[in-house]
């Protein structure tokens, strides 16, 4: 079966400028730069026009390839800078790519930013019909989903207000509605839903999830993992305009939060009282990052306290590639009085028991703040990547069958005939 999005060897350049030291550019040097790139283009007709120092070549894409098939949902992951949305916007036809070649085999609606192809002056059922047209809607096609595209956004009250007035959430939940409606063949979305509330969030995965079930080809761009696990059955990795890994969500997941230097550190790690300067993971005593499910293993954290705290909390949280929480343990409990704590070392340890986890690759990951109050630790915390070899508690014959569950409990089952 032919691919319905086929990329071969496609690259993005732009051309950066940067300011010349110079207060101004002369009129002199804006004629001798024409006339030297004229004569070049007359020496070779196919040469691109020169680079002067105050101008850099970026490849926001570099050679870049893959293929689509119909019914694919794939999520596109990457740290902010990767290419993402130039991705995106060639997929979409919006820029031209520098090299390579695209194939897209069927209609396509995009949702790149908010409010594109919005006017602020026209209202909200103006806009409904004009972005409709944009996306290649027919009036007919529109007026027959109008009601429907209305009670999704949730925009009644505000239709026949001008958008200018709408704030970023109404924008991003009348351009969604809109393109989600267009029932294309391909729905390309990138991270604009992250504007909207909660439950609109919600309301906009699930229907991506009913487009992606429909056979339709859904290309997601998202920071978040769980909604990239739930709703995509592949992934995309890009880094620094490369493709990176392709495949398996799980195993994209893992390669990608691998290779982000965001959650690397070296110890001691000092933020402003505390100061980490032990986090290991140890079975039999020793460091590991491979575990043996029948085994217990220890979190040990050493860390010293430069002057007293109040409202001290430590936590350690054991997440999935994908970014879910398994479970999570904090020094202080949340019924309990938070932590008063004084001046001095510390090293406090979290017992994990044997046979507790499923085998797979996990993340545990530490954090420190004084709760309410700051976070010692950036909001990745303290990351370090695990894997679990498969407990003897499972049938050897299931090893290397994938599970919906992680926590291997201690089942206790009572039997009693009637």
């Amino acid at each position: 079966m032919s691919p319905v999005i086929s990329v071969q060897n496609l690259s993005k350049k732009y051309i950066l400028s940067h300011q010349s030291q110079e207060r101004y550019t002369a009129l002199r040097d804006v004629i001798a730069k024409s006339v030297r790139n004229a004569a070049q283009k007359l020496r070779n007709p196919f040469s691109e026009p020169s680079i002067d120092a105050t101008h850099e070549e970026f490849w926001a894409l570099k050679d870049v390839s893959f293929d689509i098939q119909q019914g694919d949902r794939i999520g596109i992951i990457g740290r902010n800078g990767a290419g993402k949305s130039t991705l995106l916007k060639v997929l979409s036809r919006i820029v031209e790519p520098s090299e390579g070649s695209v194939k897209i085999r069927g209609r396509v609606a995009s949702l790149l930013e908010v409010g594109t192809g919005f006017h602020p002056e026209l209202t909200g059922r103006e806009n409904i019909y004009l972005n409709g047209a944009i996306l290649g809607m027919s009036k007919a096609e529109i007026k027959q989903k109008f009601d429907e595209i209305v009670a999704f956004a949730e925009v009644e009250k505000f239709l026949d207000t001008p958008v200018k007035r709408y704030s970023s959430g109404m924008y991003v939940r009348l351009a969604f509605a809109v393109a989600a409606h267009l029932e294309p063949e391909i729905l390309i979305v990138d991270e604009v839903l992250a504007v909207g509330d909660l439950q609109f969030q919600r309301k906009c995965m699930g229907k991506i999830e009913d487009v992606g079930k429909q056979g339709r080809t859904v290309l997601f761009v998202s920071h978040n993992m769980a909604a990239i696990g739930a709703l995509c059955s592949k992934a995309i990795l890009l880094r620094q305009g490369q493709l990176a890994a392709m495949g398996d969500v799980s195993y994209v997941a893992l390669e990608y939060l691998k290779g982000d230097d965001s959650n690397e550190f070296a110890l001691p790690v000092v933020a402003n009282e505390l100061i980490i300067n032990q986090y290991d993971i140890l079975q039999k005593d020793a460091p590991v990052d491979h575990i043996d499910g029948d085994q217990s293993f220890v979190v040990k954290v050493g860390f010293e306290i430069l002057e007293a705290v109040s409202a001290f909390r430590l936590g350690i949280y054991l997440k999935l590639p994908t970014g879910e929480t398994v479970f999570r343990s904090f020094l202080a409990d949340w019924d309990a009085e938070l932590e008063e704590m004084d001046k001095g070392a510390y090293e406090v340890q979290l017992l994990i028991p044997a046979n507790l986890l499923a085998s797979g690759d996990y993340q545990i990951l530490l954090h420190a703040s004084r709760y309410g109050i700051k976070d010692y630790l950036h909001k990745y915390g303290l990351v370090k990547n695990i894997t679990i070899y498969a407990s003897s508690k499972f049938n050897q014959a299931h090893l290397n069958e994938k599970f919906d569950a992680y926590i291997l409990m201690a089942e206790k089952w009572t039997v009693k005939r009637s």
